[in-house]
């Protein structure tokens, strides 16, 4: 045996020379997925390598990495050093901002449970910051996909909202004021509007009405809470 069976650490052998070269070798490989946080799992071109820093190498990864899709980087020395990752293990993804498994092929970012056969609960908060434009309501980005379950939205005035406007409503299509209503316009100003679980059977964005009179500008950083389901994998 020359190296362990869960983390590939390698072994000392008997009366080996140069003994420190495998203990570091093994040291790198423990400090970089204990309490793995991968600071992408998207990524496809090898950054400058910050000792510490590990990233998940998807398909399609090139230069250095080229040939190691679906191990985990962990930058050393100027280098990398690669360890295959088992199913199940688990990951803060640092520019998704949210927890993955890796499910013997990908990480699931966002996935909080995987069943045998690969089916998964996914939580994910995508945040986005909205201008507001000169008008009586401003329409956001997509932020609850199809078949998502929506749990609600939080958010700030990160810029002061300007223009007539008294206050603002949040919220989708029929239902102005679903996540919240008479809200605040100074900086630092803020919404917390959780609602029972709601399915959105298709892509929905979130609705911004002014109330007293239009918006002139400002800027809101919404997040909007939601879960998704995944099947099993197929037969």
């Amino acid at each position: 045996m020359t190296e362990t069976a869960n983390l590939a650490l390698p072994l000392l052998a008997p009366a080996q020379a140069q003994k420190h070269v495998t203990v570091n070798e093994a040291l790198v490989r423990l400090d970089g997925v204990t309490q793995l946080r991968l600071t992408s799992v998207t990524e496809t071109t090898p950054p400058a390598a910050i000792d510490g820093l590990a990233y998940a190498v998807p398909t399609g990864a090139v230069n250095a990495w080229s040939g190691q899709e679906g191990n985990v980087a962990v930058a050393s020395g100027g280098g990398w050093v690669f360890v295959t990752p088992s199913r199940g293990w688990q990951a803060l993804v640092m520019d998704a901002g949210a927890l993955a498994i890796f499910d013997g092929a990908a990480w699931r970012v966002g996935a909080v449970t995987m069943t045998p056969n690969g089916a998964s609960v996914a939580m994910r908060s995508v945040e986005v910051d909205v201008t507001l434009t000169a008008g009586a309501s401003v329409t956001t980005p997509v932020l609850f996909p199809a078949r998502s379950i929506a749990y609600g939205v939080t958010g700030r005035v990160i810029t002061a909202i300007t223009g007539a406007v008294s206050s603002w409503d949040l919220g989708v299509t029929g239902d102005l004021q679903r996540f919240g209503s008479g809200l605040g316009l100074p900086l630092n100003s803020w919404v917390n509007g959780p609602g029972a679980p709601q399915v959105f059977w298709s892509p929905t964005a979130l609705e911004i009405t002014a109330q007293g009179g239009d918006f002139a500008g400002g800027t809101i950083r919404l997040v909007a809470h939601y879960a998704e389901l995944s099947l099993p994998d197929p037969v």
